[in-house]
């Protein structure tokens, strides 16, 4: 994509020279991060790679690792951007595109994913984990690189977020902290959940199992989920049971993240 045709990458240098200019004690900082770079994807694998690097592997080890992988599938690149635009979109304390890209570890940890995905899929798992542990280490966010997660993504905080090995997330997904889609421990192979689109998933919620979660359904904060639970359905407890109907169709594009917080 052509930097002068990216809207969202133009928007982010909009806001970030403005914020230069308001903060004169930042302008080193977010012109190293944003404004020295001629692409979103560039200002993306700085950032990560000066968080993900270490005394194993450099950051400009990394960097370079993460630039092949945005060069060779340029659909990270749109999912990138529908993150940026899910985030803006969904989370009332984000005030432009910049912000996430700087500042929230939720969405840096998804776009970290995507880069593990990304050689996981292309036969080098060791780097795969290795990145995985990574991720772990520096955002509090577990995410196996076998999972697949679609594109519209907004994890709130995401603090304690485990996402396990066959899991699928569906497009235009939402959830807020220390939610876990694992495994019963019972089962080998496939054995974690599929999350349909437009699913919200409140604060400290555990799916578990090779489970089908409907398209729009609800998960109320705190709640168990041990059974499918069907399309545009709320469910809340332990074990969780339905109990109402969403109001939105697509919950997850909702940015009423306490409503589900307090379900």
């Amino acid at each position: 994509m052509s930097a002068n045709r990216d809207e969202v990458w133009n928007r982010i240098r909009t806001e970030v020279t403005a914020d230069a200019q308001s903060e004169p004690a930042l302008t080193s900082f977010l012109h190293t991060n944003v404004l020295a770079h001629a692409r979103l994807e560039d200002a993306l694998s700085f950032i990560l790679a000066n968080k993900l690097g270490s005394e194993t592997i450099t950051a400009l080890s990394v960097r370079e690792l993460i630039g092949r992988a945005l060069d060779d599938d340029r659909s990270i690149g749109v999912a990138i951007r529908e993150d940026l635009r899910a985030v803006l979109s969904r989370d009332p304390a984000c005030r432009g595109y910049s912000v996430p890209l700087l500042f929230f570890k939720g969405f840096h940890a998804i776009q970290a994913y995507r880069i593990s995905h990304y050689y996981w899929t292309h036969d080098r798992p060791v780097l795969a984990l290795y990145l995985q542990s990574r991720i772990s280490e520096v955002f509090a966010v577990d995410i196996h690189p076998g999972a697949r997660i679609g594109k519209g993504m907004m994890f709130d905080h995401a603090t304690s977020v485990v996402i396990g090995e066959t899991a699928v997330i569906e497009d235009d997904f939402s959830m807020l902290h220390e939610v876990t889609l694992g495994g019963t421990g019972k089962v080998g192979g496939d054995r974690h959940p599929k999350i349909g689109k437009g699913v919200m998933i409140g604060a400290g919620a555990k799916v578990l199992g090779n489970i089908r979660i409907g398209e729009g359904a609800r998960i109320g904060a705190g709640s168990v989920v041990l059974e499918e639970v069907a399309p545009f359905t709320t469910v809340a407890g332990i074990p969780a049971r339905p109990i109402s109907y969403p109001g939105h169709a697509l919950p997850a594009l909702e940015d009423d993240l306490d409503g589900v917080a307090r379900t």
